[in-house]
């Protein structure tokens, strides 16, 4: 291009950052830069605490400081009238620092089923998140959660099984895995602590009933015995108690009446 007018109506924004994903409260380094020669003004557009560092004719370098919430960033720039935009995405996460497991209920028979839950508090971006219920390195199930799903909210995941033998030989445990490499940043795991399933194998129907069968003769014939002895002792007394009260009231009969 040879003419100046040319190259300002083709000029170009461009905007470097320093990462495209922050803690809470972190600060990070903007660069907003323009390919024409002489911008008339230019800048960057933000709801964030922002500084300029440093300017030149084509560029200007901010630090954003104190940022808590996804947001997008706007850099600007206007050439012989006419402006031009570039924006960004800046997202905040939170690494799962905490999982809890629970598995309801923790007794359970052969064959029962059961139910294993996992809990993950103030983790985001959620969309970035996959929780992963494992029995023993077996992986039993896994989540992953959409876009639409709030950030900072309680994550959980739940899984229901048949209760096996060999459950009660392995631990349950979940892994949570928030993977921020397509966003610049690094993959975070934590671990719940490990739990295990108490196994019992039920009682057949039938022996179920010969033991109550059982139960209730043994527990009929103790009462009958009770029972048996309790009115063989009252009739003992009366019939002894009585034998007393004739010869007390012979005794007491005056002697012309007796024969």
């Amino acid at each position: 291009v040879c003419c100046s007018g040319s190259d300002e109506k083709a000029f170009e924004v461009h905007m470097r950052l320093e990462k495209l994903i922050v803690k809470p409260k972190e600060s990070f380094e903007v660069n907003c830069s323009t390919t024409c020669n002489q911008p008339e003004v230019g800048g960057l557009e933000t709801s964030l605490n922002k500084i300029l560092l440093l300017e030149q004719t084509q560029w200007k370098h901010y630090l954003i400081s104190n940022i808590s919430h996804d947001t997008v960033l706007w850099c600007h720039f206007t050439c012989s009238g006419k402006q031009k935009s570039m924006s960004s995405n800046v997202s905040v996460y939170q690494p799962p620092r905490q999982v809890f497991l629970t598995l309801q209920p923790t007794w359970v028979a052969v064959g029962k089923s059961f139910t294993i839950e996992c809990r993950v508090p103030a983790v985001e971006p959620l969309d970035s998140l996959t929780l992963s219920l494992l029995r023993g390195s077996e992986t039993l199930h896994s989540q992953t959660f959409g876009k639409a799903a709030p950030a900072l909210q309680e994550a959980t995941a739940t899984f229901s099984s048949m209760a096996h033998r060999e459950d009660g030989h392995h631990n349950f445990s979940c892994l949570a895995v928030l993977d921020l490499m397509s966003r610049g940043g690094e993959v975070f795991c934590t671990h719940s602590a490990p739990k295990m399933l108490e196994i019992y194998e039920p009682v057949p129907d039938s022996q179920m009933v010969i033991i109550v069968t059982v139960v209730s003769v043994l527990l009929f014939l103790f009462v009958t015995s009770v029972l048996l002895c309790f009115i063989f002792s009252q009739h003992w007394r009366q019939r002894r108690m009585g034998t007393y009260g004739v010869r007390a009231a012979w005794r007491r009969l005056p002697q012309a009446f007796r024969p």
